[in-house]
């Protein structure tokens, strides 16, 4: 068949669109990423700093008639509430924002369905900073079934009625929105330990599995022949 014949050209292009398209689709995906961070965090602070922006450049049209753009408001909202978030942050070390964190927790707890929300991820928050005791953090588990592994964070150690049997909760979150998974009791022996960190698994999560440490157990010790 000749070089230019239409079949080695399709061959080609279609080899070129792939190329391009793997190229592009990480670029992509980080734009979205950080599109939905920026549009998150400036729309906290919007309602506010439009106005406020608006004023300015009504005040000086000529100087400052800028402010009034649309991305200028976004950025300006956007960097007010990092600050915020910093400011809350250098608060939450010092004893006064500890006392106001703690006035404000006493008052959430006193609403039902806002008490369990707030309860349980700050819970989570904490329990992820720390390590369980007996187990290492980041774990594999027979899910879902034994020749099958998946990540899983162990958010703490509990004992089986009667028999003192340690069991683990093992927060199994999902690709690539790691905020939803499933909750696993496992019996700490069927447990593969990981040396990971939270973060490496985070990653590896996230990324389905691109980003990752080039090795990982699979089997466990007690399972090896």
């Amino acid at each position: 068949m000749p070089p230019d014949s239409p079949a080695p050209q399709r061959a080609s292009l279609q080899r070129l669109f792939f190329t391009g398209l793997l190229t592009l689709l990480p670029i992509w995906l980080t734009w979205v990423v950080i599109k939905f961070v920026f549009v998150l965090l400036s729309g906290i602070s919007s309602p506010w700093v439009a106005p406020l922006s608006g004023r300015i450049a009504d005040s000086f049209p000529f100087y400052l008639g800028w402010f009034s753009a649309l991305w200028v408001q976004n950025t300006i909202a956007m960097l007010a509430t990092l600050l915020v978030i910093l400011g809350v942050g250098v608060m939450a070390r010092r004893v006064i924002g500890q006392r106001l964190l703690g006035w404000f927790e006493a008052l959430i707890a006193k609403v039902p369905l806002a008490n369990v929300i707030y309860t349980g991820s700050r819970k989570l928050l904490d329990i992820l900073q720390t390590k369980p005791g007996s187990t290492q953090r980041v774990v594999l588990i027979d899910f879902p079934h034994r020749d099958m592994k998946s990540i899983g964070l162990v958010t703490r150690v509990l004992k089986e009625e009667g028999s003192g049997r340690e069991l683990a909760a093992v927060y199994v979150p999902t690709t690539p929105n790691p905020t939803s998974g499933y909750l696993e009791v496992v019996p700490v022996e069927m447990l593969t330990p990981t040396d990971w960190t939270v973060d490496q698994a985070m990653g590896f999560i996230i990324s389905g599995g691109a980003v990752a440490p080039e090795t990982m157990p699979f089997t466990r010790a007690g399972d090896r022949k």
